[in-house]
């Protein structure tokens, strides 16, 4: 199927702790493409929320915050991996989207649909970069429906525990995925035609591996 996309997006969504951002990542510095993670653009709402002590369980105003704050997306490079990141009045708040109290917010932002509304619009601009690698949980379903490239990441729950764990973060998943999967809009759910890889027993080299082989087969021949 032919997209209007001037772009390649890769989207790579699924549970939580399946792996997406690692896999993302080796995906994208190996591809040469631009690494985009989602989740960390609905975290900077989160934050935004908590700084400007907006109560996220108050989804108009939660949405109203959303319709007024100051962002600019911007690409950077770091490592042999350039990534798009979401500015707020000029600052990427690195540290502080990924602590146990963003983390608690973030679900809640998430659901609100006049945030998704903004985040779709928003994170199908990131294609002025380039070529993407996006993760999330509703990409190839919601974000870019009408890419080729899509990839459900998924692993046991013991599994996708322990790796929280591991990372020192105490989650109750099982909650969580019943968030995700039973919100109005975007819930996380499979794409239609998305390639479903459950890496329960795999490595991230050993996923990457299986998702780099899988998208060079229908990447176009170069010339």
């Amino acid at each position: 199927m032919k997209t209007n996309l001037k772009n390649i997006v890769i989207a790579i969504d699924g549970t939580s702790a399946s792996g997406k951002s690692t896999n993302a990542k080796l995906v994208a510095r190996a591809l040469g493409y631009v690494y985009v993670d989602t989740g960390a653009m609905y975290r900077t709402l989160a934050w935004h929320c908590l700084q400007k002590r907006v109560d996220v369980h108050d989804a108009k105003a939660v949405a109203a915050l959303c319709r007024k704050w100051k962002t600019k997306l911007v690409c950077v490079e770091n490592d042999s991996l350039r990534a798009v990141r979401l500015l707020v009045d000029d600052y990427f708040p690195e540290k502080e989207i990924r602590t146990p109290e963003t983390a608690a917010a973030v679900a809640h932002v998430a659901a609100v649909p006049k945030v998704r509304e903004w985040m779709k619009k928003t994170q199908r601009d990131c294609i002025q970069f380039g070529n993407l690698v996006m993760e999330g949980r509703d990409i190839g379903t919601n974000v870019f429906p009408e890419t080729d490239f899509k990839f459900y990441l998924d692993a046991s729950l013991a599994e996708r525990s322990a790796r929280r764990a591991a990372d020192g973060v105490n989650e109750n998943l099982a909650a969580r995925d019943q968030r995700d999967s039973q919100r109005a809009v975007a819930p996380l759910m499979i794409a239609l035609g998305a390639k479903v890889i459950n890496n329960s027993a795999m490595t991230s080299e050993q996923t990457s591996a299986l998702l780099l082989e899988e998208i060079r087969k229908m990447l176009p021949a170069e010339k």
